[in-house]
């Protein structure tokens, strides 16, 4: 199929397990609400990692819209979702693949001045009071986005 047909199914998926995944496990109230989230969001991470060791972007060697819109998942992970929505298995720094990927996308140019980690922590634990009644907000984690991504190992388009 053509690369969009190719790309639909992918965004579905991630979108539906990933990116609102972590939503429903976050705002879970009941412990099978949670779990029938949660499995899902890092069965699809465990894909992701898996497919990011032989291509260097999810649709290959170009990046596209897909990769896009899981960054913006992925950025805030170790941050936000990890602890404030208890998707807390395993942490981004923990799969290789998905690490040097998303130090890679947060490399390309003007996506850092994009991100703005203070607001992102203020704007998650301090609006959710039914999950962090008293507005503590972390200060941590301290990731080196920085550091050299190694991606450029893979074919890019």
């Amino acid at each position: 199929g053509t690369l969009r047909e190719d790309i639909e199914p992918i965004n579905e998926w991630i979108y539906d397990t990933v990116n609102n995944g972590v939503y429903k496990a976050g705002f879970a109230t009941s412990q099978e609400a949670y779990d029938a989230a949660v499995g899902p969001l890092f069965d699809t991470l465990d894909w992701i990692e898996e497919r990011l060791s032989r291509r260097r972007y999810l649709m290959g060697e170009r990046i596209t819209e897909a990769d896009w819109r899981l960054f913006t998942t992925l950025i805030r992970f170790d941050h936000v979702y990890e602890c404030h929505f208890k998707c807390n298995k395993r942490r981004i720094v923990d799969y290789t693949n998905i690490w040097e990927y998303t130090r890679e996308l947060y490399q390309w140019p003007g996506v850092a001045e994009t991100v703005n980690f203070d607001h992102i922590r203020r704007h998650y634990y301090y609006s959710h009071d039914m999950i962090n009644p008293n507005r503590i907000v972390p200060t941590g984690p301290d990731l080196d986005l920085r550091a050299t991504h190694g991606r450029d190992r893979l074919a890019a388009a």
